[in-house]
């Protein structure tokens, strides 16, 4: 994409978003290295902040630095929202932490594009290349390795087996109409179909995405991107197809202000029974179980449905993984903690504590949990992938798409609207 680091008056604007000041961005990137004391001490930036992921990657920093007794790690663990805001001020300081969450993409471009990321193609050799390959696609640019994943997945819908039940829901729709019909069954039963986080507009943006996917195909949103043109009919299409859903009223009470993770979010109301259905990632399970009391055995998974008369397949999957890049001339003790956290213990560890999906083939039969081996079965069956539309795209553009959509739900844009300014920012992304 060739995207141009940001100008120092967006990095102003975005340090003063997110509340930084110089005095953080100068802790970044630069500093580690050695000590008095002959201890190296490493910074790791990620957003796992709910239980058990946050104590569980904690634990694993400590058991590095048992294993290193000269490197120290210092951990910084920011909410998903907090987390992209500082680092898009960090990106523009061409300050970035030593080792740091990303999920590749059109964002990690931007930083690559920028100078401001190490080329790990050599310096991971040969215990990279074991990775599951469509794990490392997203982290891979020009055929260079630029991050190290540590998950792979999708998103799909979470609904609670026992709702479905009551509002006599035999199984899982598989078409869009058919989901809207089951939409239409759960609020007869007074059942609150989905639960929607609102106020981080990224869990929205899912819902059009998929219906993106279904109407035009999975290749055509790269294409898109590529063309800088949105306003294709499927696209519009696809958010008229969204707006049958909102006007059905679907979302919990006050979800407009809604957070994700938090004890009256989404993943909670989810968790606590309150709402039927999430769109998410297979990272939900865990997260409905930290923010709220979890559903055990009602949980259960299936793919976002197709849409009829659309060009793309059930099969078409939307999602991403999580990796970790390093900053541009990071010691190599931050290498080998990448070595370290892609190990098959580690991994072990991850799959079973945690319910990542694992990347190392021989950690894959650790996996217990009948949802995430669902998930698991339905990555094996796609027949095309897109990464997070906000990760994948230009930052601005991405941003954009989330911003749009979140209008279309809220009521103050159209589906041409969100067609036409999506089109408008790409192009402004030259």
């Amino acid at each position: 994409m060739g995207d141009p680091a940001l100008s120092r008056r967006g990095f102003l604007a975005a340090s003063a978003a997110a509340g930084l000041g110089m005095t953080t961005l100068s802790a970044c990137g630069g500093d580690s290295g050695g000590g008095s004391s002959g201890t190296t001490t490493i910074e790791w930036w990620n957003i796992s902040t709910t239980e058990p992921a946050k104590t569980v990657w904690a634990a694993l920093a400590r058991k590095f630095e048992a294993q290193n007794p000269k490197v120290k790690v210092k951990i910084v663990q920011l909410e998903n929202d907090a987390y992209k805001s500082k680092m898009t001020a960090l990106t523009s300081s061409g300050k970035l932490p030593d080792i740091f969450h990303t999920w590749g993409g059109g964002v990690l471009k931007q930083q690559v594009d920028a100078g401001l990321v190490e080329d790990l193609t050599d310096r991971t050799k040969p215990w990279g290349d074991a990775l599951l390959p469509v794990a490392k696609e997203p982290y891979l640019i020009d055929d260079r390795v630029y991050g190290i994943p540590f998950d792979i997945g999708m998103i799909g819908f979470w609904y609670n087996k026992a709702l479905f039940d009551q509002a006599g829901i035999a199984e899982p729709p598989t078409t869009w109409s058919g989901f809207l019909d089951a939409v239409r069954k759960l609020k007869a039963e007074t059942i609150t179909p989905l639960a929607l986080a609102g106020k981080e507009k990224w869990p929205g943006m899912y819902y059009w995405a998929y219906l993106a996917m279904r109407t035009a195909g999975a290749e055509a949103l790269q294409k898109a991107y590529d063309d800088k043109d949105f306003t294709g009919a499927p696209f519009v299409e696809a958010g008229r197809h969204l707006e049958e859903l909102v006007a059905l009223q679907p979302f919990q009470k006050g979800f407009l202000g809604a957070a994700y993770s938090s004890p009256t979010g989404q993943a909670a109301a989810v968790g606590n029974g309150k709402a039927a259905m999430e769109l998410m990632g297979q990272w939900a399970p865990v997260v409905q179980a930290d923010a709220g009391k979890g559903l055990g055995k009602d949980l259960g998974f299936f793919p976002f449905p197709a849409v009829e008369g659309g060009k793309g397949a059930i099969t078409e999957v939307f999602g991403g993984g999580g990796g970790h890049a390093l900053r541009r001339g990071a010691p190599q003790e931050a290498v080998d903690f990448l070595k370290f956290f892609a190990s098959e213990a580690t991994d072990l560890e991850l799959v079973k504590k945690t319910g990542t999906l694992p990347v190392v083939p021989a950690a894959e039969s650790a996996i217990a949990d009948p949802n995430i081996k669902a998930v698991q079965e339905q990555l094996k069956k796609a027949t095309g992938f897109q990464l997070y539309l906000d990760q994948a795209y230009a930052p601005a553009v991405g941003q954009e798409v989330n911003d749009s959509v979140a209008a279309l739900i809220a009521g103050s844009r159209s589906p041409e609207q969100v067609a036409q300014s999506i089109t408008k920012t790409a192009k402004e992304e030259q």
